[in-house]
């Protein structure tokens, strides 16, 4: 459930859960449905979530038993049992599900963990401000609404011990899958310290497992982006079992690539197109940018690396006298931003950009925006954790990215290509 849009968003495997079901019918009796248009919107939502959320409960009980309601079946596996009161807190007010009971076997659902942890986590921050006294209004409001009017540091601690465990075990899990390419980033986000705000990097890593899958492999806080903390990132990932890197993909920051080419000697590094076309077009007169872009597209969207190379010179040739300082930025780093381009064709599209991350990056924002100031650098450890720990687990059940066998079975002539190309 997206609270801030606002749209009902369920975790995957309880998407799929529903979606393979023989059918589901949700009934609202008139009266209440009628009923919602005298409350107000979060009431309203609140109601009409609580509805849909305990039908979706029942149907879970009685896929899980066989039967439905005083139904004789062959296919019984056990019988009910009452249900039991169970109350989601968010942002929206208090829900009161009823969990079924099982006789035998227990009930069991996945609705509560991958919505509670994130929603936890961001009341959990929201609560900290308020203790430590740099809440804004809208902060105070929302924690009086759900927690009440007052809450004391201590019970602060324990909820926000209690969410650590999971995001902790999650950050320092090992590793022990091969990572042929991962995906990284950094974006900044503001925290009190010493009785100041302070700009802090939070480095993000998304890796490309055996089966294709994406997964999070590691994030972590620093004070900024340099060469010595990204190494200790990367080197923190590889004594987490981190092996098998082929292909890293990234922005072109110094400090970063030069990170990169230590911490994963014989890798090849591909630059983030997204962000090439970017430092190319701001360096670009304005009436000419549009133009510009369009042709960059074409150039990166060419099936060979002759090809490419023939459009870059072409372009040089024509925006030349009119974006001179553009042209060298275009020139110097156009043969990092194809390397993509050995590779075979269906791997190309979703490793020539950071963009998996920068989709991540959008839902970090996204929560920044209600917090504003994060109160210390362990509420963003563990909002932020949160969040990527909800991805993860979706992500291991979604369509993979793609299929890792054809880059396997080549991956000897790939490389030599790579290593041929960079001498």
């Amino acid at each position: 459930i997206d609270l801030l849009s606002g749209k009902i968003k369920l975790p995957h495997k309880i998407y799929e859960r529903i979606r393979t079901m023989a059918q589901l019918h949700f009934t609202l009796d008139y009266d209440f449905f009628v009923g919602l248009f005298s409350e107000s919107k979060d009431e309203a939502f609140g109601k009409l979530m609580e509805a849909i959320l305990n039908q979706v409960l029942q149907a879970e009980s009685a896929e899980q038993l066989g039967a439905e309601n005083y139904e004789r079946s062959s296919a019984r596996s056990d019988y009910r049992n009452g249900t039991r009161t169970r109350s989601l807190t968010t942002r929206i007010g208090k829900i009161e599900l009823k969990v079924p009971r099982h006789r035998n076997i227990p009930f069991r659902t996945m609705l509560f963990e991958n919505y509670q942890r994130n929603e936890q986590a961001l009341i959990a921050t929201m609560m900290e401000m308020v203790v430590q006294g740099v809440s804004t209004r809208n902060v105070q409001k929302v924690t009086t609404e759900l927690c009440g009017e007052t809450f004391s540091k201590s019970a602060v601690s324990e909820i926000c011990k209690e969410l650590d465990v999971p995001i902790k075990q999650f950050k320092e899990r090992l590793l022990p899958e091969r990572y042929s390419f991962i995906i990284t980033d950094a974006i900044y986000l503001k925290v009190r310290e010493d009785h100041r705000v302070r700009s802090k990097a939070l480095y993000i890593a998304i890796g490309i497992n055996n089966s294709g899958h994406k997964e999070v492999i590691g994030f972590e806080v620093y004070d900024s982006e340099r060469k010595d903390t990204w190494k200790e990132f990367f080197e923190n990932l590889k004594s987490r079992g981190l092996r098998g890197v082929d292909f890293v993909i990234s922005d072109a920051h110094t400090g970063l690539v030069d990170a990169i080419k230590e911490s994963f000697p014989g890798s090849t590094w591909q630059r983030c197109q997204a962000h090439f076309t970017r430092n190319i077009i701001d360096k670009c007169p304005k009436k000419y940018s549009s133009g510009l872009a369009s042709e960059l597209k074409d150039m990166f969207n060419t099936s060979t690396i002759s090809e490419a190379r023939r459009l870059k010179n072409s372009i040089i040739e024509e925006y030349q006298e009119i974006a001179g300082e553009a042209m060298e930025i275009l020139d110097s780093g156009f043969e990092d931003a194809i390397v993509i381009m050995n590779l075979p064709s269906k791997y190309r599209i979703a490793l020539r950009t950071s963009n998996i991350i920068e989709r991540e990056n959008r839902e970090i924002r996204r929560r920044e925006k209600v917090i504003g100031i994060f109160p210390n650098t362990e509420s963003i450890i563990r909002l932020i954790g949160a969040i990527l720990y909800d991805d993860h687990n979706d992500w291991s059940n979604c369509n993979r990215l793609f299929d890792m066998t054809e880059y396997y079975e080549k991956q000897s002539s790939i490389l030599a290509k790579f290593r041929k190309n960079a001498a």
